[in-house]
């Protein structure tokens, strides 16, 4: 990764482990000073933390609920206190419970929501106002899904929010471009992390993927390089859009009609 982040400051939301991981460390390795942000995954964020500090950067862990505005809010402010402004931010913390609309448990559907759409507002909120009061522009990255897209069954919280945060991101975009602050979006399709593990196991994860067009799932890795350059100057003209990296999720790879030329 080239992107060059010498003198900023970083705020990533679910970064001790998967895709979030890589983009912190990704942005580290550029230059920048990085904020780590998990809900209960401690011993996971410490090791970013390391991972980082290596790296000859600054990192600090913020233990928070995203669903929390409050908390937030004083996440931004812990940022800032450690190191003095807030440059680049990443929405990427979510939750997702799946089961069929019939059957779900509206503890879980709202969990979902909290987390995966008001977790990303508070997100966006709080890092905008704090570049607003710098005077110095930004760049933002919400981290959705092509689940805003595509009607994944057993997953309708989790596109509801994924859906959403699109729309939102867009109007912050256009609100936001005369000040100076980018906000874009990212899509990532099915990538193995973690997080995969609470819906697959490893052998229905490596069935699952030889059905996708490049036979394989994406890695977290690649994700990153993905978001680091959304937030990079090389990405200066790039405002409201949507980057997309899924492996080619959204083609009609069902369809085995292009199968040997057919």
């Amino acid at each position: 990764m080239h992107y060059s982040f010498e003198g900023k400051n970083a705020l990533v939301t679910g970064s001790s482990k998967g895709i979030g991981r890589a983009v912190a460390i990704g942005l580290a390795r550029g230059g920048a000073n990085v904020t780590i942000n998990c809900s209960s995954s401690r011993s996971a964020a410490e090791e970013v933390q390391r991972e980082i500090e290596k790296l000859g950067r600054k990192a600090i862990i913020v233990a928070c609920d995203v669903s929390d505005q409050a908390a937030v809010d004083a996440m931004v402010a812990q940022t800032v206190e450690a190191f003095g402004s807030l440059d680049l931010f990443v929405s990427n913390a979510a939750y997702s419970d799946r089961q069929l609309m019939l059957e779900a448990d509206m503890k879980g559907f709202r969990r979902t929501i909290d987390v995966s759409m008001w977790g990303a507002l508070h997100g966006l909120i709080a890092s905008s106002k704090q570049m607003v009061k710098q005077g110095n522009g930004g760049a933002i990255t919400i981290v959705s899904s092509p689940h805003s897209k595509i009607a994944f069954p057993t997953a309708m919280a989790y596109n509801m929010a994924k859906a959403a945060i699109d729309h939102m991101a867009r109007t912050a975009a256009i609100e936001l471009v005369h000040l100076g602050i980018r906000v874009n979006v990212f899509h990532p399709g099915w990538i193995d992390t973690p997080g995969e593990r609470k819906f697959f196991t490893d052998e229905q994860l490596e069935a699952g993927a030889k059905s996708l067009p490049l036979k394989r799932l994406g890695t977290s890795e690649e994700m990153a390089h993905g978001i680091c350059f959304t937030l990079s100057k090389e990405a200066s003209y790039m405002v409201g859009s949507t980057l997309t990296m899924d492996g080619g999720v959204q083609l009609p790879w069902w369809s085995k009609r292009t199968e040997g030329g057919q």
